[in-house]
C-alpha cells in the first residue's frame, strides 16, 4: 500500500520539510497540492494535482492530509479533514488552544484515523546525541539544562507569522521545539515561569522568550530570540558527572533549504567540528560525535502506524502539552506569576 498524500501549503515548511520525503521515500505519493503556486507544483511535483480549494484537496485520491498551512488554519483544515476520512499530519504548533486541541483529538477517535504533529527536532542529531548520554547515565543526576534557539533577524519581515494573529510570534515557533524537546526528556515541569516580549523596534509579536520550567530536581531553561548576533551554546547541560556543551543547529534544515535530498543514510551527518564535548569535573574532557538525525524516520514511522497499526511517532496528547505549557508561559508573563502545570 503507498500512502497518498494531499499537501496543503507550498511555503517554506510543505516545500522545504515536507516535500522531499515524499519523493524519496516509497511508502508515499504525492497526489494533490493545495496552493496558488500552480507553475511551482507542475515543476516539482508533475505526477499531482494542484487544487485551490479545500473542498478539492479532500474529494481528491488522498489517503493523508499534511497541513503546513498559517497556525491559523490548523484547526479547521484538521477538523475537515478528520470528517472526511482521511489521516492527518499538522505542521507544528499543533494548533493555538488546548480546547481546539481536545477537540480534534476525540474527533480523530471517533472517525478512528491517525492524527500527528511534526515535532521533526526530536529526530535532530544534538537531540538524539543527548537522549542516548541521559539513558547511559553519561552526566550523572541532571541539575540543570539549558536549550537555546536563537537568531539575528533585528527586521521584522511581512509574513503570518510576524503579523498579531492567533499562533503568531516565536513563542508559537520556535518555542514549540524548545518545549517538545524538554517534555520528551524530562516529561511535564511542576511549575512554569516566563518571559514573552517583542524586542525589536516595530515588531507586533513577540520576538523574544525565556522559559523556566521547574522540576523536583532540576531546573529547564528555554530561550529563543531574534536578536542575537553571535549564538551561543545550543545546549548546556550540568550534572553530577560532568557538563555537555553542544554549539551550532542541526545541519538538516540548511541542507534541505539547499536542495539536497534525504535519499541515503548519512545525508544528516553532523560534521566534526560541530561536535558537542563533556566537561569532567577534574577538567578532562571528552569530544561527543554526535549521533546520525533524519526527519525520514518521522515519516517511515508515520507509514507504519498508518499501514500496519504501529506507535503514532507524535501523538497529538504529547502535542497538545506543547499547547498547554505555552498557553501557561503566556499567562505567566502577563500576570508575573510563577504557575503550576495542571492535569490535562
Amino acid at each position: 500500500m503507498v500512502i497518498k498524500v494531499g499537501l496543503i501549503g507550498l511555503g517554506l515548511s510543505g516545500k522545504t520539510f515536507h516535500f522531499p520525503f515524499y519523493k524519496v521515500l516509497p511508502e508515499y505519493q504525492l497526489s494533490a497540492v493545495l496552493s496558488r503556486q500552480t507553475d511551482v507544483v507542475a515543476e516539482i511535483a508533475p505526477e499531482a494535482i494542484c487544487v485551490q480549494s479545500l473542498d478539492q484537496l479532500l474529494v481528491a485520491d488522498v489517503d493523508l492530509v499534511v497541513i503546513t498551512a498559517p497556525n491559523t488554519e490548523h484547526f479547521p483544515y484538521a477538523k475537515a479533514a478528520l470528517e472526511a476520512g482521511k489521516h492527518v499530519v499538522l505542521e507544528k504548533p499543533f494548533v493555538n488552544s488546548v480546547a481546539e486541541g481536545q477537540e480534534l483529538i476525540q474527533l480523530a477517535e471517533k472517525k478512528q484515523r491517525i492524527l500527528s504533529v511534526y515535532h521533526n527536532r526530536r529526530w535532530d542529531g544534538d537531540f538524539l546525541t543527548i537522549k542516548k548520554m541521559l539513558s547511559e547515565n553519561k552526566l550523572g543526576s541532571i541539575s540543570h539544562y539549558e536549550s537555546h534557539f536563537d537568531r539575528f533577524r533585528p527586521e521584522p519581515r511581512e509574513r503570518w507569522r510576524e503579523t498579531p494573529l492567533p499562533g503568531s510570534g516565536i513563542l508559537y515557533d520556535l518555542g514549540s521545539h524548545l518545549i517538545d524537546q524538554a517534555l520528551v526528556l524530562f516529561g511535564v515541569p511542576a511549575t512554569i515561569s516566563a518571559t514573552v516580549k517583542a524586542m525589536r523596534e516595530n515588531s507586533e509579536v513577540d520576538d523574544y522568550i525565556h522559559l523556566l520550567l521547574e522540576y523536583p530536581s532540576r531546573q529547564v531553561i528555554l530561550h529563543a530570540s531574534m536578536l542575537t548576533p553571535l549564538p551561543g551554546p545550543r545546549f548546556c547541560i550540568h550534572g553530577s558527572l560532568g557538563t555537555f556543551i553542544k554549539s551550532g543547529l542541526d545541519p538538516q534544515e540548511d541542507r534541505l533549504k539547499d536542495g539536497v535530498l534525504p535519499d541515503h543514510p548519512d545525508w544528516a551527518q553532523e560534521q566534526a567540528a560541530s561536535f558537542g564535548h563533556i566537561t569532567h569535573a577534574d577538567g578532562s574532557s571528552v569530544v561527543v560525535p554526535t549521533e546520525v538525525g533524519g526527519y525520514q524516520h518521522y515519516y517511515q514511522a508515520l507509514g507504519n502506524a498508518i499501514k500496519h497499526g504501529a506507535a503514532n511517532p507524535v501523538p497529538p496528547e504529547q502535542a497538545l502539552r506543547v499547547i498547554q505549557l505555552i498557553e501557561l508561559a503566556g499567562q505567566s508573563y502577563n500576570t508575573g506569576q510563577r504557575l503550576a502545570v495542571p492535569e490535562l
